[in-house]
């Protein structure tokens, strides 16, 4: 009985932190320095277990970035699993979109986090560029893009991604660009 007990709490405690990342991500994309407080209250969570989760604001926005990071990267590998490669490509694109909005519209927040007095250093970005090339890698394999396309300039093609208002009605927009990038990877695909 003991041990279900503790793997209950388990459980428990990964759903706090959870929730508290979502309510986060919610809270501080509208304001970057939104109350601890409200951020525990909208994730259903007391303070003692948002700070043991989150000992300071800085270490919140870090794990949200990563957490947000980390998504992005690790469905990558599972769309490639569950759909043929340009699919997998494309919807990864959305989901790549998705984050850099989410980041957008942390910037401040994230800035705030890096730049304080002993701040901690920005998480770099190599899972997402891994993933990226994960998935160029497959689909030039199965010839449904043009050859030689690296993560670098797969990031040049879309960076206009970090031009888009997250405030906005950004999805229309991003779906219009991707699309474009798309198109132009396969440009000169062999299997085209």
């Amino acid at each position: 009985m003991q041990e279900k007990k503790g793997v209950a709490l388990r459980t428990d405690a990964r759903r706090n932190r959870e929730r508290i990342l979502e309510a986060a991500v919610a809270e501080l994309t509208r304001c970057a320095d939104a109350p601890l407080s409200v951020i525990a209250r909208r994730a259903g969570v007391g303070q003692g277990t948002f700070y043991r989760n989150f000992p300071s604001r800085e270490a919140l926005v870090l794990e949200i970035y990563r957490h947000e990071m980390r998504q992005v990267a690790d469905a990558a590998a599972h769309l490639l699993e569950t759909r043929e490669p340009a699919r997998a490509l494309r919807e990864w694109m959305d989901r790549l979109a998705r984050f850099a909005m989410t980041k957008a519209g942390l910037a401040d927040a994230i800035r705030m986090a890096t730049s304080a007095p002993g701040g901690r250093p920005k998480p770099g970005h190599a899972p997402v560029t891994s993933a990226a090339g994960l998935l160029l890698r497959a689909n030039e394999e199965a010839g449904t893009i043009r050859p030689g396309v690296t993560p670098d300039d797969f990031f040049l093609a879309i960076a206009g991604l970090w031009q888009l208002d997250p405030r906005s009605d950004w999805q229309p927009r991003a779906a219009r660009l991707l699309d474009l990038v798309m198109d132009g990877l396969r440009a000169g695909a062999p299997g085209r």
